[in-house]
């Protein structure tokens, strides 16, 4: 029994010495959890609505009343001119718009990029609305809904941007989180580290090779989802190129962060996997951000993919101009910076 109990303590001893063990042992079931619990959910809250109200009567101010009063709706803005609500919506200010007109009667413009979201916001706003004409003494008029950039309503045009984002994500953060670890293990760092080569050289220069082999997976991707799924790439191939570029370099830098900051191939693997967690939960991939508690949107901004997934939408699907997404592109472009920035003050020059 003494032998047993003198192996128990050494377990007990590795387990707590290893941070990544302990990070998925103790963390990981918490996080998990509370994202479940409260951030994690299909229901749509605060669907955010532009007016325009050219009836200007008793039933319209009743309507955006109700509107204001529903706890699933925000009203952003309410005008009598519609100009300005698709620009709005392609800039992601506002996820549907409800033109009140009394030669067309009521509209509802909702953005179908997102299908799901987009069918519940819509039946909101309709219910709502079907309420209103109810109590009023006036006869009913018919609500027409439009779905934009997407009225099929498939769902692949939400999904496919977003599955390319976590795809990206997970691959490049993979390849690279080993790359520095692996040098480590096998001894080879010494040499690195003797040769006359600076630091951010040979950072650099792990980055490289893996951005070439991401570069051709995403053009592997971009054809299977053009010529075999049907996604429309409305907008400027060039500009989604380019924003997929920045985003690779977030994803092998963050990698390369882990790489720099474990010890072990397999500690750096299990990292690596566990960034499908914030990539699918907080990025808007599958559920949306705005339903969320505000810690956890806050939390979001912090997320790589819930920029790249955003302007992958705007440009694959609503085929917007570059100016659309250069918020996003700055973002990410800042992330790579501060990624590589952090990996070059980690890498360590001398062997401990």
């Amino acid at each position: 029994m003494k032998r047993f109990l003198s192996f128990v303590h050494k377990e007990f001893l590795h387990i707590f010495r290893d941070k990544v063990t302990m990070l998925i042992l103790l963390v990981m079931p918490v996080v998990l959890i509370v994202l479940f619990g409260f951030a994690v959910t299909t229901e749509v809250k605060s669907a955010r609505i532009i007016v325009a109200d050219r009836m200007q009567n008793d039933f319209s101010h009743k309507a955006i009343d109700a509107l204001k009063a529903n706890k699933y709706t925000s009203v952003e803005l309410v005008t009598t001119d519609e100009s300005g609500t698709i620009e709005a919506m392609m800039r992601g200010k506002i996820d549907l718009a409800l033109v009140m007109d009394p030669d067309r009667g009521l509209q509802i413009l909702a953005d179908g990029s997102e299908p799901n979201q987009a069918q519940t916001r819509a039946n909101y706003v309709n219910q709502i609305l079907t309420a209103q004409q109810d109590m009023a003494s006036a006869p009913a008029s018919p609500v027409e809904t439009h779905y934009l950039f997407n009225p099929q309503l498939k769902s692949e045009y939400n999904f496919v941007p977003g599955v390319i984002g976590m795809i990206i994500m997970l691959i490049c953060a993979l390849m690279t989180s080993v790359s520095i670890v692996r040098e480590k293990e096998m001894g080879t760092m010494e040499i690195l580290l003797a040769s006359p080569l600076h630091p951010l050289v040979i950072i650099v220069s792990k980055l490289l090779p893996y951005f070439v082999v991401s570069s051709v997976n995403l053009a592997s991707i971009l054809l299977i989802s053009k010529y075999i799924l049907g996604i429309p790439l409305a907008g400027s191939i060039w500009a989604f190129l380019l924003i997929s570029m920045v985003y690779i370099l977030v994803a092998l830098s963050l990698g390369l962060l882990i790489s720099v900051a474990v010890d072990t191939q397999l500690a750096a693997m299990l990292l690596s996997l566990l960034l499908i967690v914030p990539t699918m939960y907080l990025s808007g991939l599958a559920f949306p951000l705005e339903s969320m508690p505000r810690p956890f949107e806050v939390v979001s901004h912090i997320v790589p993919a819930r920029w790249y997934i955003d302007a992958a939408r705007k440009l694959l699907i609503q085929g917007v101009e570059f100016r659309y997404v250069v918020e996003d592109l700055w973002i990410l472009s800042l992330q790579a910076v501060l990624l590589i920035g952090i990996s070059f003050s980690l890498f360590k020059t001398r062997l401990e």
